[in-house]
């Protein structure tokens, strides 16, 4: 059996930075996947919450079916969600939020620690404002132990083992309007991914 965790942080007020993030090019590679999947579910619920219930009626990818065999009031209470969950738009690639990201994901990578201190103790709010990110609403999901992007976005929405569900809280956040993702070796769990997500930007 896999072994994986997900965890979830919220930053609410302006962060005291002085440049506004600048949007990204997209990125090839696994980030970039890890967006897109992250913005067919914002944009598509309902057609999100029945691949679910499909996939688990068979199986599915092997990652998520053991997340739904463990959870099983977990994965009904996801796809009740998304079935009332309105279509949100996507969230633009960010290069500021992806640095943030990809800072956290190198440091934590290289030890055995999961949650949203860094190694060198840069909280979600310190990472944001040392790249130059200046919003009034920031949030971050962590995925460990996964490698495939839906696997990763799934495990979040899912959300097993968090009562408020405060990851998938994330990823349909209405006011966030970007987002930046990194993805790395973990020492213990083997993979990690970071989402920063940011909105009501403040341009300075």
């Amino acid at each position: 059996m896999r072994r994986a965790c997900a965890v979830s942080a919220a930053v609410l007020g302006a962060l005291s930075v002085f440049a506004a993030a600048k949007p990204a090019a997209a990125a090839d590679g696994l980030e970039a996947r890890v967006l897109a999947e992250v913005n067919y579910a914002r944009g598509h619920p309902a057609e999100y919450a029945r691949k679910l219930r499909k996939d688990a009626y068979v199986g599915g990818p092997i990652g998520y079916s053991e997340i739904g065999n463990e959870d099983v009031e977990a994965l009904q209470d996801a796809i009740e969600f998304l079935m009332q969950q309105r279509p949100l738009p996507p969230l633009s690639p960010n290069q500021a939020l992806a640095a943030a990201a990809r800072a956290h994901a190198s440091a934590q990578g290289r030890t055995y620690q999961v949650g949203h201190v860094s190694p060198g103790g840069q909280t979600l709010g310190q990472r944001l404002q040392a790249h130059g990110v200046w919003a009034g609403l920031a949030a971050e999901d962590i995925s460990y132990g996964y490698r495939d992007p839906r696997e990763v976005v799934r495990q979040l929405i899912i959300d097993s083992g968090v009562p408020n569900r405060g990851h998938r809280d994330n990823i349909f956040g209405a006011h966030y309007q970007a987002a930046g993702v990194s993805c790395a070796p973990h020492r213990e769990w083997g993979s990690m991914c970071v989402i920063d997500f940011a909105g009501a930007f403040v341009k300075r």
